[in-house]
């Protein structure tokens, strides 16, 4: 099968699958790492295939709604892969960048191998900050049930994956968890420059924030 027909079926697969989906890992959320993938990959001379399709599969089962397990997506994506006859070696690389994507909390290695993964990783990053990334936190947080913000609840940087996983903050404490920490973890010279202004977006909305917190 031609890889222009591969990238066009993943979409409609995706989109079928994610589309309507409201915690912001939904099909736009897909579509924006693709694109973003697609600019930065291209601007790093990796392999467009791959990125293509780690970006549109790389959310297709995330461990936030499979009870902490990782390894769903990896094995729906090859599944997937497998049913348009897309060659073993393309499915293993894309399967990995897959698997190894995730933020797993503030001294967790989730190093990328390969310039692919390094591009798509950038990508998903990048939409969890900013104007876009505040309204996914919040849209998560409210989907958890989690408070927007207690002064008597203090941030943590998690030392694990499994304790990034069991933990259940408020959506405020997310920024200093998570949020802020992605501008310093971006792997490309591209994808730190696109970083920059999206993480001062944040870090004015949070003084905004606490400003009118405390304005009475």
């Amino acid at each position: 099968m031609e890889k222009e027909l591969i990238i066009y079926k993943t979409k409609e697969y995706i989109r079928a699958r994610m589309e309507g989906e409201a915690t912001g890992h939904d099909w736009w959320h897909v579509l924006r790492v693709y694109k973003t993938s697609k600019y930065i990959g291209e601007k790093e001379n990796a392999d467009m295939f791959i990125v293509e399709l780690a970006a549109l599969l790389h959310d297709i089962s995330d461990w936030k709604f499979n009870n902490g397990n990782s390894d769903i997506g990896v094995k729906l994506a090859s599944e997937w892969l497998k049913t348009l006859e897309v060659e073993a070696g393309v499915i293993s690389q894309v399967a990995n960048i897959i698997g190894t994507l995730s933020f797993k909390g503030g001294t967790v290695s989730s190093f990328q191998q390969t310039i692919e993964g390094r591009v798509v990783q950038d990508a998903d990053r990048l939409d969890a900050i900013g104007a876009i990334g505040i309204a996914r936190t919040f849209a998560y947080g409210g989907y958890k049930g989690r408070e927007i913000y207690n002064p008597d609840i203090k941030a943590e940087i998690y030392k694990s994956f499994d304790e990034y996983k069991s933990k259940d903050g408020t959506t405020i404490n997310h920024f200093y968890e998570k949020l802020l920490l992605l501008k310093d973890l971006m792997n490309t010279e591209t994808g730190k420059v696109l970083a920059n202004q999206r993480h001062e977006f944040m870090e004015g909305f949070l003084a905004e924030f606490y400003k009118e917190w405390d304005s009475f």
